[in-house]
């Protein structure tokens, strides 16, 4: 009897399950029979492998073979298995040393010409096989730049069947050249290329074309959108078509700080795993931007789908911006399914099969007309609609979703003033980005013994407890809370909204007025404190730009 055994992955969801890939080789009649839980992709490995190893010019073993995909429980599914099914079975078959592949990690689709083929999570895929002590890993040359972002592991990409039995063997490495394209697309990374589900997103480089000084007017907004991108909150932007919502919230990423080095292989391993990662790409260091449509399905928001579970909008959006537009007119269903990823930072996706847990840390951005009509406002001049049609619509954004909304401001009308640059110069993207990266620097310093980087992370009980604010300074958020015009959720967030004013503010802990601040962005009254003028830093040094002025 003759056994090798190598080792690959099973992704579920993001994370990463290491299988050990055995063959067994006996004597009887030719056969080929594939065990453990595959699904059909991977069941038809066993017709690509054949028709690879042969097309390799190996002799594919005349006996009854046996691939066992260990732990046999785990599902397993994908084509990324094919290149250490056929290792294995050379192994077995003594044409390689099983000594050779045993502590080896390989992934990778195989054509029918033997060519080596990239999958979709091989980062993923990776950082799961580092985690459980393998440091030698095989893959497909077009993903090893993916997979060597994985630090302490040693990758070696390979374009052929061919190539990598040279590598094992130490015969002389056959000269395998690049697939021809002629000008189009290689067909071979097809496969790490799927639909956005109809999801659009933002790239960096249009990203950094969105400046903030374009928006005229929306000092209350501006305002907001810089606490949001200082602490990491959730904001909300209701007023009337042709304000700047929609501009504000394009322009938010931009003042994001570039994500550390964790966070971008979180990101990039949700995006690997979606098909979503461009292939010159291999890492995404900046917060992403995903706009869904609103006739977005629930799968296509917060993951799921048949077959294998792909990530949804909040996944894509991880430790980026989800910003929904015309966020009523979404059904109210896919809304509340929002609250729980919003809370806890992550989305379950339960099947029959099991469940799934995807990442889902984002920064959620709602923009919302007054009325279906888009005039509605205190005074009621132009308004076409009954109040029950304002109320319905309005009502569509339930109160447990928005109490979870840091920041809800109102967007007013732009002025001629405002449109004609009367009022003076706006602050530049780069202005307002050098203040949040103070900002963000200070809560940092502030938590560096904590798991948590900005205030919006931070539990309720431990802000209340662990970082006093100045005396004094929550009696109005107190008094509100006794009125039963905020709950407790809601004073929390105002806690953490007030904390990063004074970190914009360069105050120790917040202030009475910091406070007053938050509740203001949150609740919308001003309670007779007029905003004060808010000066421009160019050099980014703090100020009291965000103080109210009795």
């Amino acid at each position: 009897m003759a056994f090798a055994r190598t080792c690959s992955v099973a992704l579920v969801g993001v994370d990463g399950v290491v299988v050990e890939v055995q063959a067994d080789l006996e004597p009887g009649l030719a056969a080929f029979a594939l065990v453990g839980l595959p699904d059909k992709a991977l069941s038809e490995a066993r017709d690509r492998v054949r028709a690879a190893v042969v097309n390799s010019g190996e002799t594919w073993p005349q006996r009854k073979l046996t691939v066992g995909l260990s732990p046999a429980s785990v599902p397993k599914g994908g084509s990324g298995f094919d290149l250490a099914v056929a290792c294995a079975v050379l192994a077995a078959a003594e044409r390689l040393e099983p000594a050779a592949i045993a502590d080896l990690l390989i992934i990778g689709e195989l054509g029918l010409d033997g060519r080596v083929r990239p999958v979709r999570g091989v980062l993923p895929s990776v950082l799961a096989a580092a985690e459980a002590g393998y440091r030698q890993i095989i893959v497909a040359e077009q993903t090893a730049a993916e997979a060597s972002l994985v630090p302490e592991v040693s990758v070696q990409g390979v374009r052929s069947l061919r190539q990598l039995i040279a590598l094992l063997t130490g015969a002389p490495a056959p000269d395998e050249p690049a697939s021809q394209t002629d000008g189009r697309r290689d067909p071979s990374v097809a496969g790490l290329l799927l639909p956005g589900a109809g999801i659009r997103g933002l790239t960096a480089e249009k990203a950094a074309l969105l400046d903030l000084a374009d928006v005229s007017g929306q000092q209350e907004a501006r305002q907001a959108l810089e606490i949001a991108a200082a602490g990491g909150h959730h904001l909300y932007l209701k007023g009337p078509p042709g304000a700047g919502k929609t501009m504000l919230a394009e322009r938010l990423p931009a003042l994001l700080p570039p994500l550390t080095q964790s966070e971008a292989l979180e990101v990039t391993a949700v995006h690997s795993v979606a098909g979503l990662l461009p292939v010159d790409r291999p890492l995404i260091d900046s917060p992403p931007y995903y706009a869904p449509h609103h006739s977005t399905t629930m799968p296509a928001i917060v993951g799921g789908g048949s077959g294998f579970p792909r990530p949804g909008a909040v996944s894509l959006a991880h430790r980026g911006i989800l910003f929904l537009d015309e966020a009523p007119e979404f059904p109210v269903r896919v809304l509340d399914a929002l609250r729980q990823p919003l809370e806890s930072g992550e989305v379950t996706i339960a099947r029959s099969a099991g469940s799934v847990r995807l990442p889902a840390r984002f920064q959620l951005c709602l923009a919302a007309n007054p009325c279906p009509c888009g005039r509605h406002s205190r005074r009621g001049e132009g308004c076409e609609c009954t109040p029950t049609m304002v109320s319905r619509y309005q009502g569509r954004l339930s109160g447990p979703l928005l109490d979870r909304v840091d920041l809800q401001v109102q967007v007013a009308p732009v002025t001629r003033a405002e449109l004609m640059g009367r009022e003076g110069r706006a602050e530049s993207t780069k202005e307002v980005a050098i203040r949040v990266l103070a900002a963000r620097e200070r809560a940092a310093a502030r938590m560096a013994e904590t798991p948590w980087r900005t205030n919006a992370e931070v539990p309720g009980h431990t802000l209340r407890t662990r970082w006093q604010v100045a005396p004094g300074a929550l009696i109005d958020a107190e008094r509100e809370l006794e009125r039963g015009l905020l709950t407790a959720r809601g004073l929390d967030r105002v806690l953490r909204v007030a904390w990063t004013v004074a970190d914009l503010c360069g105050h120790p802990s917040p202030t009475r007025v910091d406070v007053r601040t938050a509740l203001q962005l949150r609740t919308g009254v001003q309670r007779g404190l007029p905003a004060a003028d808010r000066p421009a830093h160019p050099e980014g040094e703090p100020g009291d730009h965000f103080e109210l002025e009795p």
